[in-house]
């Protein structure tokens, strides 16, 4: 029987606050964008890739940041990330070009790949001898990724209204030296013998960068044009090849035995399909608050807390309840159906609207959706797998969160500059831009509650973790 860590909780403190950080990092950046865009020359269309940079380097290496945590020791991995995540956000803070921001983002977003699934590994550590702690640590460290998403749109408009768009990277100095002082109470474990599949880390990165490439360009040289096909052409072979490299080498990223854990994939396409709608839908909000209604960016951060909060309140006091009761499907399902209906009130925005209006109520629709649906997904996916594979569990859905943000970012940014997002000062033009956007993600999250409902076997799937079981035994099954 393992040893109870007796400041367990407190690291919890610790690996949640990394998470939080780690996820704000995505969002922190939207309130700044218009600042960063006047500032480093960024055109409309490209001012996406500011996010998109830390998510691609943060989606595609997870498995790599999962695997060098089994081999170098789970706390070795989190202290690495969190020292590369500052030195990213130190170019970051620094750049005074658009590439060399491009750049200090990529790097933040390595540091955040190493972080996130070792984090998972060691709350799995902290709490894996009991069920019922267990279950109370993941609704913790599970509220703090979508809270630091959204807490990261107010705090941006904190630091970009009254100091400059920088400090929102400078931040995380003095913070990650914190984190790196109180790494201590994490428990350490030596890693294990093997080796690092370097070249299926290249391959799905690399098939994923070119994809978001060619999506992004797509409305710019046209989507039949020999370029876009070219390219996705060349983003499907290179993950084609990932797949080849799975199958082929002794230690894969990703042994692809994993998905015969009865409901992982169905788990992970409702988060990738969450994340495509969900991202967006802040990503344009902000750019709707400043660019038409005249938000300045304090403004625009303190507009969305609303949301914040809601998302606190409902994913550490209701959502779990909700889980034991009902099981996962059926708040995955509802979650993304209350998020598309949130999505198509805000399609209704006005050039002349007003923040009360066209967007609290709407905003608020939204985050609760989100609410019900993240929770449920993330412990559906890991519930059906023994403990040992906790932490490629973890990074499979993480990733497929944040490859489904990248895409789908990627995919509605064509649509709305499509439809007028790209001109700006023409407040009609970008409104159309930013509904036909908006309805795009309603979309996303209708698709996603159908195929969850046509796919997911039962609807107790997942309601094993909400108690604490997940991950801790290999009979546990998703779907069950």
């Amino acid at each position: 029987m393992s040893t109870v860590n007796p400041r367990r909780w407190w690291a919890l403190l610790v690996l949640a606050t990394a998470q939080f950080m780690v996820i704000m990092d995505t969002s922190i950046i939207g309130v700044a964008l218009p600042e960063m865009q006047r500032d480093l020359g960024f055109s409309q269309g490209d001012l996406q890739w500011v996010f998109n940079s830390y998510v691609i380097a943060f989606g595609g290496l997870l498995l790599l940041g999962g695997r060098l945590s089994d081999l170098l020791g789970a706390r070795r991995v989190f202290v690495s990330g969190w020292v590369v995540l500052i030195a990213g956000s130190v170019v970051a803070a620094a750049a005074s070009t658009a590439w060399v921001e491009i750049v200090g983002r990529a790097v933040q977003g390595v540091g955040g790949a190493l972080i996130a699934p070792a984090s998972m590994t060691l709350l799995m550590m902290l709490f894996g001898h009991n069920t019922k702690e267990l279950g109370k640590a993941l609704a913790l460290y599970g509220a703090a990724a979508p809270a630091g998403g959204t807490a990261g749109v107010f705090l941006g408009g904190v630091f970009t209204e009254w100091a400059s768009w920088p400090w929102i990277f400078i931040i995380y100095v003095p913070i990650g030296i914190a984190t790196l002082l109180a790494t201590g109470i994490l428990p350490s474990v030596a890693g294990r013998r093997g080796s690092v599949d370097v070249l299926g880390a290249v391959f799905v990165t690399a098939g994923l960068a070119l994809a978001v490439f060619a999506i992004v360009r797509a409305p710019e040289v046209g989507w039949g044009s020999t370029e876009t096909v070219l390219e996705l052409i060349g983003a499907a072979a290179l993950l084609a090849l990932f797949l080849l490299v799975q199958r082929s080498v002794r230690t894969p990223l990703m042994p692809l035995g994993v998905w015969r854990t009865p409901g992982l994939g169905i788990s992970n396409l409702s988060m990738a399909l969450l994340g495509a709608a969900w991202i967006p839908m802040w990503y344009f909000l902000n750019l709707y608050l400043q660019q038409v209604l005249g938000y300045g960016a304090f403004a625009s951060g303190a507009a969305l807390l609303p949301m914040t909060g809601l998302l606190m309140v409902f994913m550490t006091l209701i959502t779990a309840r909700l889980l034991g009761r009902f099981g996962a499907k059926p708040l995955i399902v509802g979650g993304l159906l209350v998020l598309a209906v949130g999505l198509l009130w805000l399609s209704a925005v006005e050039p002349t609207g007003t923040f009360l209006v066209d967007v609290l109520p709407a905003s608020l629709v939204a985050a609760t959706g989100m609410s019900l649906a993240y929770i449920p997904a993330m412990m559906s996916a890991i519930s059906g797998v023994p403990q040992e594979q906790a932490g490629l569990a973890s990074g499979i859905v993480n990733t497929t969160y944040q490859v489904g943000s990248a895409l789908g970012l990627a995919a509605l940014t064509a649509l709305a500059t499509s439809q007028g997002a790209g001109e700006l000062g023409d407040l009609p033009a970008l409104t159309d831009g930013f509904s036909s956007a908006f309805v795009g993600a309603a979309a996303v999250a209708a698709a996603g509650a159908a195929l969850t409902a046509l796919l997911m076997r039962g609807r107790n799937a997942g309601s094993a973790a909400s108690t604490g079981d997940a991950a801790v035994s290999p009979e546990v099954r998703t779907g069950a």
